[in-house]
């Protein structure tokens, strides 16, 4: 079924990938509760993790496997414009440092699992709530399709590759069915768990990478001397080892906009929300810059590959490329196949963690905000948290068919879609902590208009080979601008939210239209770990 196969370098894989899943259901046993039927226990570990477990917790969430082969081979491809991952993930955790202290407190304080239960009880508005959630969990799912295009370019590389749907896909389904299996016994406690392990092979690959990569090539000077020969070759005006006036926009509202959607995705909120306390939270928000220096190093490997004369292997259409095996092929040529193997357990490793922790996110809306809310008001932690299990399989099954039933490229761009619909809960989530001066209804517009108007965006941007859904890069000149400049659709998407919901909040007030009630208070963004908490659950007083 399968030709080519490197033995050495698929034993060293195998046998780690199969130790980490032996850690995944060991972790069921691992600060075990009296009971694991509740959703604190099973989605949010629960909320007792220290410093060090939730820093690689969340860690491993923030950095999957796709931005370990995605980010080197933007840059393999484009240059510059591939780094824009690295300052947003410096401006982002001095942004969300006050955010997510906030949410954790009034989460604490009313037993709130997902940012939907927080806008629930903030707005009064199930309506709004399970816009919030849908919009959530749609998001997600193209996410955790990514995790799936990291191990296959590893697998590819390996050999694991053949010319049928099965043979492809087999070792994938294989590997997810493992996950599916362990996330259901151990919840979230299984990624915590295994993150330890996936943050030190990443390390270890890296640092061993950045120094002995130079060293085969001829030094930095003479990589990035290939990769401007090869930039300068480029008919494309936004390629270069260095920024230029067709890319920058684009650069800065990507960054920026990225940054703000990042901690917005369900997972990094589920990730946060395992901690014990607020200053577990304020000391990772310090530290977890250290993250964004190895991904700076990482990236520099798609400049490596340039001057290694990487070749990515064929895509899944006749006459393209896999640019995403790029890394994978750079360690397979240049280190003895045993440390190859290393560093493919390291990129496969990093994929379990982040989707792992992504269904658990997504099937926790689902159970609160779609279940509770509107099948079964009544229903007991229990059964919340065997909905929430058997919703993460279901989620995991989808994110497979992404893959099986698509082009692995479209599902990367659906992933850059994703960033410009999760932008659009911003107003009601990240403002939503610091005021309750929107009205609902106004956030309900804001959302729809931000939404429609990102989702035109991005279905007019196109490429060589689609038509349509191609990014999120829109191009200004699409608007009437002799430019050829673009700019990032979520980031104009939602300011055009923000416009709306201000003058919706303005427009409803005059006319006196009713309000949601606000079950919190401004002490409850304060509340810490040896403070009570509680439970928010939705009344018939509260309507959209």
């Amino acid at each position: 079924m399968w030709k080519n196969v490197n033995g050495v370098e698929f034993t060293v894989f195998a046998v780690l990938f199969v130790a980490v899943s032996v850690m995944g259901f060991v972790a069921a046993k691992w600060r075990r509760p009296t009971t694991m039927e509740h959703l604190d226990e099973w989605g949010l570990g629960g909320r007792s993790f220290g410093s060090w477990i939730t820093w690689f917790l969340v860690g491993g969430d923030l950095y999957t496997a796709y931005t370990f082969v995605a980010v080197p081979a933007l840059i393999f491809g484009a240059g510059a414009t591939g780094f824009f991952a690295v300052p947003y993930t410096v401006i982002i955790y001095p942004m969300v440092f006050l955010i997510l202290v906030r949410l954790w407190s009034v989460s604490k304080k009313h037993g709130l699992v997902t940012p939907a239960d927080f806008v629930r009880a903030r707005f009064g508005s199930p309506t709004l709530a399970l816009l919030i959630a849908v919009t959530g969990i749609v998001a997600t799912m193209p996410y955790i399709a990514l995790q799936l295009v990291g191990i296959e370019s590893v697998l590819k590389t390996v050999g694991l590759t053949g010319d049928s749907t099965l043979a492809r896909h087999l070792p994938i389904i294989i590997a997810f069915a493992i996950l599916a299996a362990y996330t259901y016994q151990s919840g979230l406690r299984a990624p915590a768990l295994i993150a330890f392990v996936k943050d030190a092979l990443i390390y270890i690959v890296i640092l061993v990478a950045i120094i002995a990569l130079p060293a085969k090539l001829g030094g930095w000077d003479a990589i990035f001397g290939a990769a401007q020969a090869k930039f300068d070759k480029s008919p494309a005006v936004t390629d270069g080892i260095l920024l230029n006036a067709n890319n920058q926009l684009q650069y800065i509202t990507l960054a920026l906009g990225s940054a703000l959607a990042l901690f917005l995705y369900p997972h990094s909120v589920t990730g946060v929300l395992a901690s014990k306390n607020r200053s577990v939270i304020k000391r990772n928000m310090s530290a977890l810059p250290a993250y964004s220096l190895m991904l700076g190093l990482l990236a520099l490997l798609g400049y490596a590959a340039i001057a290694a004369k990487i070749t990515p292997l064929p895509g899944a259409k006749p006459g393209t490329a896999d640019n995403n095996t790029v890394v994978p092929l750079l360690f397979h040529s240049q280190f003895p196949s045993w440390f190859a193997g290393v560093a493919f357990a390291a990129i496969g490793i990093g994929a379990l963690v982040p989707a792992a922790i992504m269904s658990i996110a997504a099937a926790n809306l689902f159970t609160r905000n779609i279940y509770r809310e509107y099948l079964n008001k009544d229903a007991t932690p229990a059964q919340e948290a065997k909905v929430s299990k058997i919703a993460s399989l279901v989620v995991k099954v989808g994110a497979l068919l992404c893959i099986v039933l698509l082009d692995p490229q479209f599902s990367i761009d659906l992933q850059l879609i994703g960033g410009v619909i999760i932008l659009q809960t911003l107003p009601a989530v990240a403002l939503g902590l610091f005021t309750r001066w929107f009205h609902k209804g106004a956030l309900i517009a804001g959302w729809a208009v931000g939404m429609g108007l990102g989702l035109w965006m991005v279905y007019t941007v196109s490429s060589a080979t689609r038509p349509h859904w191609a990014g999120s890069a829109f191009s200004l000149s699409k608007l009437g601008f002799d430019t050829k400049m673009t700019i990032y659709a979520g980031f104009v998407a939602v300011l055009a939210n923000l416009v709306i919901a201000v003058l919706g909040t303005f427009l409803l007030r005059a006319l006196k239209a009713p309000e949601g009630q606000d079950a919190t208070q401004r002490a409850d963004y304060f509340t810490d770990e040896d403070e009570p908490s509680g439970s928010v659950a939705p009344t018939e007083a509260a309507v959209a």
